[in-house]
């Protein structure tokens, strides 16, 4: 469809008659009479219809006058929006984030960006094929996941670990006191626990620490999502692991306190990403200082 041909329609639309309209145009009445025709031609039905020395809508031009109106309206909404955008810069930058990732880590991961005047933030939660599958596409700048991308010499994607934390163990105030904090671990075992899934990198390294204490805990919730899990352990439902790295952000949640070290489990993030995605300034930004603080020992 000719979008020319509906506007000039719409014009006669709402001048109520083509002398009005080719006065507001300023043009002949012959061509938008020819324009409004070959829209009636296109859509196969007729628009308009004498009515004395004038014209009238058709029902079917009054139902195509009204969704004209929804489509230049929609026009001048496209043309204030790409104002808006042209007149500020902005700076785009899509994350994946695989789930069973701790957001918290995440989230300290992504800090020295956050502040970027412009940011356009844009977080995808998926399973880890299907966030590669989209990284691949070029609709991820990265993907920060709990392992390194499998070879797949098609895809061509760089892994490096940014992140490797220690993991602690936190709980609400009435099951975290002086005595569950001298019997940790062992008390993991009458202690209601809440764990990540078991398709989660680190659920895999739990299973493998509490074997090797000979504990075996008291579960009463598993969740896929981490920050869901701390926002269940805060509310009471029981104790719970999570990243060293993101316990800066425990303010959020200060009816926490810690429980005790997980001795030897670690929680290892990947920013996973294509050739062409390395180059992105923002992404640069988190892997320098990713790769400074673990030089410092802080990752």
């Amino acid at each position: 469809m000719n979008y020319r041909h509906l506007y000039y329609f719409w014009i006669v639309g709402k001048e109520g008659g083509f002398a009005r309209a080719a006065s507001r145009l300023g043009i002949a009445v012959q061509t938008v009479s020819a324009q409004v025709r070959a829209l009636e031609k296109d859509l196969g039905h007729e628009l308009l219809k004498p009515d004395g020395r004038g014209v009238v809508l058709t029902d079917a031009g009054r139902r195509a006058l009204i969704r004209a109106d929804e489509i230049f309206q929609l026009g001048k909404v496209l043309q204030d929006e790409v104002a808006q955008i042209a007149s500020r810069p902005v700076m785009r930058f899509s994350v994946g984030l695989s789930d069973g990732l701790s957001k918290l880590a995440a989230h300290t991961l992504l800090q020295p960006v956050l502040e970027e005047s412009g940011l356009q933030l844009l977080c995808h939660e998926g399973e880890l094929e299907a966030l590669l599958s989209e990284l691949a596409q070029y609709r991820l700048d990265v993907v920060l996941a709990s392992q390194p991308a499998p070879p797949n010499p098609n895809l061509r994607l760089l892994s490096d670990r940014i992140a490797s934390s220690e993991i602690d163990w936190f709980g609400p105030r009435k099951w975290v006191g002086k005595e569950a904090q001298q019997a940790f671990p062992e008390i993991l075992a009458t202690l209601p626990v809440l764990l990540p899934t078991r398709h989660s990198m680190l659920r895999l390294s739990l299973d493998r620490w509490f074997d090797a204490c000979a504990i075996k805990p008291n579960v009463v919730g598993e969740f896929e999502d981490s920050a869901l899990m701390a926002v269940f352990g805060s509310k009471g439902m029981g104790v719970f692991p999570t990243s060293r790295l993101g316990a800066s952000d425990w303010d959020l949640l200060p009816r926490l306190r810690r429980l005790g070290q997980c001795t030897g489990v670690h929680e290892d993030i990947y920013a996973i990403r294509h050739r062409r995605s390395d180059a992105h300034p923002l992404l640069q930004r988190v892997m320098r200082v990713s790769q400074l603080a673990r030089g410092k020992g802080g990752l």
